[in-house]
């Protein structure tokens, strides 16, 4: 009985704690404030599904730029031709996922450090096809020069938060999900070893092709809502690097193969990315440095850090007799 009251409390101080956090802009925060908050669901979502490709399937996936640019892209061209901006969040992540189905077919012939290094191609390579690509008769206008937002009145920053909310908190429960069900044991056992997962009858490629494509779906909502929220988009930015950097960045400082390192690394990049927002030309410079400290002096990020501590804190004390 006790351990059931513990559950229910625990559920309800959580329950009670996403309600103000989803409350934060009615609660009179100055307009920055809120803006962190919003980042942080953006790069959260973004951080979750990198933990779930490298950290639960063992695929070091870095196209994350291509699925955000993609669904930005698909987003803002479907706002300007009068589809209602939820929809067009929802078809940006669908059309992010269905480019992650397209490109599986290649990449998934690679192992290991050729399946990063045929990943990081493909961003790439859609920023050039975007640079050079110019929309051909109607009304729009823009192409490589990139698009400005359009149809958006009457749509306050509260409702992108609320958005950015939905999508934050909604990848940390799709994980739990993940990691508690079938698709999760399978992942587990290709990343520990996927030729003896193949032999023990599991279909690798199936169990992959998910992961992949949920990812990119999720990782696509993301970024259309990050570039709803900045109502401008445009090759260089859309297909940066600093998509690949920000999950990276935040999965390995909070604790790879965790559930809770992802939000921990996630708060820590969003600290970084204000504190370093003056050094714009050495940003990614000074965070890949850290990322490479991280790496080397905590491998398992802030999460293994704090197990360590409160291990040795909680280990009975021996007295000398």
């Amino acid at each position: 009985m006790d351990v059931k009251v513990k559950m229910m409390g625990k559920w309800t101080a959580l329950i009670i704690f996403l309600l103000l956090l989803a409350a934060l802009p009615l609660l009179g925060l100055p307009q920055a404030w809120v803006l962190y908050f919003l980042l942080f669901f953006v790069y959260l979502a973004m951080a979750n599904m990198w933990n779930l490709l490298c950290g639960y399937s063992g695929l070091i996936s870095l196209c994350q730029p291509a699925f955000v640019g993609i669904a930005g892209y698909t987003m803002v061209i479907l706002v300007w031709i009068g589809v209602p901006f939820h929809a067009a969040i929802v078809a940006g992540g669908v059309v992010a996922g269905a480019f992650a189905v397209l490109i599986s077919i290649p990449v998934f012939r690679l192992r290991g450090i050729y399946f990063a290094i045929g990943t990081l191609v493909v961003p790439e390579a859609l920023r050039i096809l975007f640079l050079l690509w110019r929309p051909v008769g109607g009304k729009l206008a823009g192409g490589g020069a990139g698009y400005m937002l359009r149809g958006m009145k009457g749509v306050t920053v509260t409702h992108y938060y609320l958005i950015a909310w939905v999508v934050g908190i909604g990848s940390l429960f799709l994980m739990r999900y993940i990691l508690r069900s079938k698709l999760g044991l399978g992942l587990a056992a290709i990343r520990d070893n996927d030729r003896s997962a193949a032999s023990s009858g599991l279909n690798v490629f199936r169990l992959k092709l998910y992961s992949f494509v949920i990812a990119a779906f999720v990782t696509g909502i993301a970024g259309a809502i990050f570039y709803l929220y900045e109502g401008y988009i445009e090759p260089g930015g859309a297909f940066s690097i600093q998509w690949t950097m920000i999950p990276i960045l935040a999965t390995v400082i909070g604790g790879i193969s965790t559930e809770s390192g992802p939000i921990i690394g996630t708060v820590v990049v969003v600290f970084l990315d204000f504190l370093l927002a003056r050094y714009a030309g050495f940003s990614m410079l000074i965070q890949g440095a850290i990322l490479v400290g991280i790496m080397l002096l905590a491998p398992q990020g802030f999460t293994e850090i704090a197990r360590q501590i409160k291990t040795r804190w909680s280990r009975p004390k021996t007295t000398g007799v």
